[in-house]
């Protein structure tokens, strides 16, 4: 990287243009990275140096950066080349035999890409195929949500079946943009206290009061403030939000507008995950006819309220799905989580106030300002107010995505509405919030999808990703896979994370040497203990989940790995 002589199949000039076309957008690094992507089909020394001297970025620090993301290639043939989801759901429908049969063509393997529902995805370009063998890879839009089994009443998925619902003229004629309207006739004041008296809280996982978030970002001094929309969904086992960016975008525009108008925010950003590569121009054409339509831009629907959106596309890393990491990726800067505090509502992009939330989190709030907080806390069942999009797949008849009340029974969702799991066997366990929560199994299958109800458990939600496994399952090697996946995606920034991980993962696949089993344990109890005190984000707190529920429930498949 210290030579200073370019390639002969670049243009020097046409570099330059590249990154003179983004170089005064908002956040320009990536789309510039993307431009160089794209046109190359990788990202070659000569590319990143002039990247580098565009943006005035030193070329180490570049070049770090660069290297953290897992899809941006550095030689050919780049992004040409099939990658193959192995993630843990692939995994158990055929993902490695996938990738084994395509590494004559350069296949690569890739973390969860969110097709969870209908495996085994495959990325070759900017194109998302999926199948269970090579000459049988085809492009299929993303499945519909599941209907409700139960004649539940919806929020998110009220609308979202209805024919052109992903078009503008298709949301305004189901009532699209009426809560926007409603806003606007509302101080911002008024609309932050409807949305805190509905109680919705974060869908992305940590469950934070919105109304909280939003207040305090109003109450922050400094401009011009900001909200992003965090649609990097990378937990794996979780798709709901490519449901809702596919089949409802405008629902998380409208949401993300009345987010700005109750926080003072001129400015938005939808950081989108690498990994549905069709989604980016699909929303870039949302958001350009939204401006056309005087629905975002300057002056909205004729008011004195200004707000302009942009879409930026990540580049593959499980990390910046965490809000500080998501934040410094979007500034150009190395994606590590921020320390904190201070925190995001008054130090988020570019240190403004910023509010970060979940795309079904900010779609919810458009329908909340639509029918208001008492109809949304109605939806919930006993104390508990509101719904959930659960992501559901594994070893399960009917996969998908299903939005249930808050309280809503497990054993319900699992064995009426998808059907069970497949003739001749039994359900084992599930994970919950992705992997992120660990194991449930035995009695505590017995429960109701509410945080009340599962934290007890040693568990959480999280955002809702749900995996099952049937009783053919070996847990431990269940557990490996986590728990690998977690060593994969470490940032690296803290070492009871960095090391944490990859030593409990050598424990699961036995390449220490061999221990006694109550050494064994202690050992894995107390690398778990040291990761959940001292790591310095949710990665390395949550991954012990793994592996405290595995030696729980499965105490005998354990003391079986130990002897092997």
């Amino acid at each position: 990287m210290t030579e200073r002589a370019v390639a002969p199949e670049h243009d020097v000039n046409a570099d330059a243009e590249i990154v003179a076309r983004w170089k005064n957008e908002p956040a320009p690094l990536l789309p510039v990275l993307h431009a160089f992507h794209d046109r190359d089909g990788y990202l070659s020394k000569a590319s990143i140096r002039a990247v580098s001297e565009g943006l005035r970025i030193p070329i180490a620090e570049l070049w770090g950066t660069v290297t953290f993301y897992h899809h941006f290639s550095r030689e050919a043939p780049g992004k040409s080349a099939p990658r193959v989801c192995t993630g843990n759901v692939c995994c158990l429908k055929g993902g490695n035999e996938l990738l084994e049969e395509m590494k004559a063509d350069g296949a690569t393997p890739m973390p969860c890409s969110g097709r969870c529902d209908e495996p085994v995805p495959v990325i070759i370009g900017d194109k998302m195929l999926v199948g269970l063998k090579a000459d049988q890879l085809e492009h299929r839009p993303t499945p519909l949500p599941v209907p409700n089994p139960g004649g539940i009443e919806e929020c998110i998925f009220s609308a979202i079946r209805e024919p052109g619902r992903n078009t503008l003229d298709g949301y305004q004629r189901t009532e699209g943009y009426a809560g926007l309207k409603r806003t606007l006739q509302m101080t911002p004041e008024e609309v932050i206290q409807l949305i805190t008296d509905s109680k919705l809280a974060g869908r992305g996982g940590a469950g934070f009061p919105t109304g909280v978030k939003w207040k305090a970002v109003a109450d922050a001094p400094g401009s011009p403030k900001v909200i992003v929309c965090n649609a990097d969904e990378g937990e794996p086992g979780c798709f709901k939000d490519r449901a809702i960016m596919d089949y409802d975008p405008y629902a998380m525009i409208e949401g993300m507008t009345i987010a700005a108008y109750a926080t003072g925010a001129t400015l938005g950003f939808i950081y989108l995950r690498y990994e549905y590569p069709e989604m980016a121009a699909s929303l870039e054409k949302c958001i350009a006819d939204a401006q056309a339509a005087n629905l975002l831009g300057d002056n909205i629907l004729g008011s004195n309220v200004s707000f302009h959106l942009y879409v930026r596309r990540g580049a593959g890393a499980y990390i910046c799905g965490e809000e500080g990491s998501l934040l410094n990726s979007l500034e150009g800067k190395h994606p590590f989580p921020r320390n904190k505090p201070p925190f995001p509502v008054t130090h988020g992009f570019n240190d403004k106030p910023t509010a970060v939330n979940n795309v079904e989190t900010l779609a919810s709030a458009a329908h909340i300002m639509r029918k208001g907080a008492d109809w949304y806390r109605s939806l919930g069942l006993g104390d508990h107010a509101g719904t959930k999009v659960i992501s559901l797949s594994g070893d399960i008849q009917r996969p998908g995505n299903y939005e249930v009340p808050f309280g809503f029974s497990l054993q319900t969702l699992l064995n009426e509405w998808a059907g069970g799991p497949y003739e001749g066997r039994k359900i084992q366990a599930v994970t919950m919030a992705g992997l992120s929560g660990g194991f449930l199994a035995g009695d505590d299958l017995d429960i109701t999808l509410d945080d009340a109800c599962i934290r007890p458990r040693g568990s959480f939600l999280g955002a809702g990703g749900i995996i099952v496994f049937d009783d053919s399952r070996d847990m431990v090697e269940v557990a490996h896979g986590a728990m690998e996946f977690f060593a994969h995606e470490s940032c690296g920034k803290c070492f009871p994370c960095r090391i944490g991980t990859q030593r409990l993962t050598e424990r699961l696949n036995g390449d220490t040497s061999k221990l006694e089993l109550s050494d064994w344990l202690d050992e894995v109890r107390d690398i778990g203990d040291v990761m959940r005190a001292t790591s310095a984000c949710g990665l390395g707190m949550a991954a012990p989940h793994v592996t405290d529920s595995l030696l729980r429930y499965f105490p005998e498949q354990v003391e079986a790995h130990t002897k092997r």
